[in-house]
């Protein structure tokens, strides 16, 4: 693992759970994807906390997470002005805090420290961009759920 490069070793503790894709219309976009063959899963959520309102869509494809931002936030904004639809990638971590250090320690920016979030009953999530610009979202896996 070389500081500032965009290949961090695999620990296996990643694992793959959706794509974020911003938008203004959350039922236009959940329509949309509905005519693609995905369907809701589980309720939309609103967190506050980030400013997004949600819902998870499965399908054929990957699992995706249509956010658009609450009223007020501009959580969002950034990609939405540019018109960029998918704009994270998540996965999965035993050890949020040791995944955030580790990718920091590669070159990446942490971009949202550990919050909770609503829409994994309360575990922590992270932010960080790697160095080739991607954004990252680390959501802390059950067993690493801490108190």
């Amino acid at each position: 693992m070389r500081r500032g490069s965009i290949v961090v070793a695999m620990t296996g503790s990643l694992r793959f759970h959706h794509l974020g894709l911003a938008t203004r219309e959350l039922s236009a976009e959940t329509t949309q994807l509905e005519g693609l063959g995905y369907r809701p899963e589980g309720p939309p959520f609103i967190d506050q906390a980030q400013g997004v309102r949600g819902q998870f869509m499965i399908g054929a494809g990957p699992r995706i997470e249509v956010l658009t931002p609450t009223n007020g936030s501009r959580t969002l904004e950034t990609w939405l002005l540019r018109g960029i639809k998918i704009y994270h990638q998540a996965f999965e971590v035993a050890d949020l805090d040791a995944e955030v250090a580790r990718h920091q320690k590669a070159g990446a920016i942490v971009v949202s420290s550990p919050m909770r979030a609503v829409a994994f009953s309360g575990r922590r999530v992270a932010f960080v961009m790697l160095p080739n610009l991607l954004l990252i979202e680390m959501i802390e896996s059950q067993l690493g759920q801490s108190g």
